[in-house]
């Protein structure tokens, strides 16, 4: 049986997460291939960063238990299948957080009541074409009260032909009854090389470009492929260092000045990007200075990054990676923004092509 199931992995879009991709497909085997099996679970709860591949493994699971045709599945060929990749499939429901006039937003937006409200008139429903109705539930950590309190009683007493598949974060960031209710799987960020794999066998990524947004993914497919699908990113990341190396030489008005235009321009996407950039820059400094340099992310940098970590002081470098880290996790809460910016700017190491400062 685990022969069987490794090889049939390939037929599901996910890479990496081997385990997971296992233990939902011996829900899917013959009650007498599986001592003990009975079937899916009523609900699961996906956990993982963003862009780890937990909406990837959802829809593969959801096409799977669909997909019509014996032996393994999805199939890829049958009406069921034909469907589910068309986004036809009537057996299917996505739901997504919303913003305050009900478009899509996942960055900002909250699952709301009334889509709680549509899965509870239809998760009752007999399935149009197959076994089960399937339901998945994107980001249940921005579900607003309402929709939770909604939501609760179809988890404790769910419908028999009803699949629930939530994806959330982490288990802190979602209520405890919510968890208790769902078989959870939790999944780990995919490892380099199998990224790196990923992105030249199934997205045609040349071998330096499939290196480098391997290394800079942190275990985040998702986030690599949206890399190469939208190239401006790369250059915007490009962009956002050397704006980086610019202001370690500005003075304290410039870097004052670039602090308030920031947090005047409201682009938590960018900021947050930004963010994100500087602190795997000073990360791979840091690295760099510990002998580590293999373990960089940035290694289309290396020139640069050797340059810095030998003109710095090492416990700069650590004091100020801890204070962007600090900076970062207060802009996810009720902060004002340019202060902490002005802050950041102010504790900015300074790095010129002479001695430092």
């Amino acid at each position: 049986m685990g022969s069987q199931l490794n090889d049939a992995q390939l037929d599901w879009p996910v890479a990496g997460h081997h385990w997971a991709v296992q233990l939902l497909q011996r829900t899917l085997a013959p009650a007498s291939d599986v001592c003990g099996r009975q079937g899916p679970s009523h609900a699961y709860l996906f956990l993982g960063i963003a862009q780890v591949g937990k909406t990837t493994l959802a829809r593969a699971f959801a096409q799977a238990l669909l997909c019509t045709q014996p032996g393994e599945r999805p199939c890829g060929v049958c009406r069921a299948c034909r469907l589910f990749q068309h986004g036809n499939h009537p057996d299917f429901r996505i739901l997504q957080p919303l913003d305050k006039e009900g478009a899509v937003d996942r960055a900002n937006g909250e699952l709301r009541a009334e889509q709680a409200a549509t899965i509870i008139h239809d998760v009752v429903l007999k399935p149009v074409e197959g076994q089960w109705r399937i339901f998945l539930v994107q980001d249940v950590h921005t579900a607003n009260p309402s929709f939770l309190n909604k939501i609760l009683k179809t988890l404790e007493e769910p419908p028999p032909q009803a699949i629930l598949v939530l994806t959330a974060l982490d288990r802190a960031s979602v209520l405890p009854t919510i968890v208790s209710r769902c078989q959870t799987l939790e999944l780990r960020p995919v490892d380099t090389a199998t990224i790196q794999h990923a992105l030249q066998a199934q997205w045609r990524a040349s071998a330096d470009q499939a290196a480098v947004l391997a290394h800079l993914a942190n275990g985040r497919l998702g986030w690599a492929v949206d890399q190469l699908r939208f190239p401006e990113r790369g250059q915007e990341r490009l962009q956002t260092l050397e704006t980086l190396w610019r202001l370690m030489a500005a003075d304290r008005i410039e870097r004052l000045a670039f602090a308030e235009s920031t947090a005047a321009s409201r682009n938590s996407r960018h900021l947050f990007s930004m963010l994100e950039t500087w602190s795997l820059w000073w990360r791979d400094v840091l690295l760099v200075q510990a002998g580590c340099a293999d373990a960089c992310a940035n290694i289309d940098q290396r020139e640069q990054l050797q340059r810095v970590a030998g003109l710095l002081d090492r416990e700069l470098v650590r004091s100020y990676l801890l204070t962007l880290r600090r900076i970062e996790g207060y802009l996810h809460h009720t902060v004002n923004t340019r202060l902490a910016l002005d802050v950041l700017m102010l504790k900015l190491p300074r790095f010129t092509e002479g001695p430092v400062v």
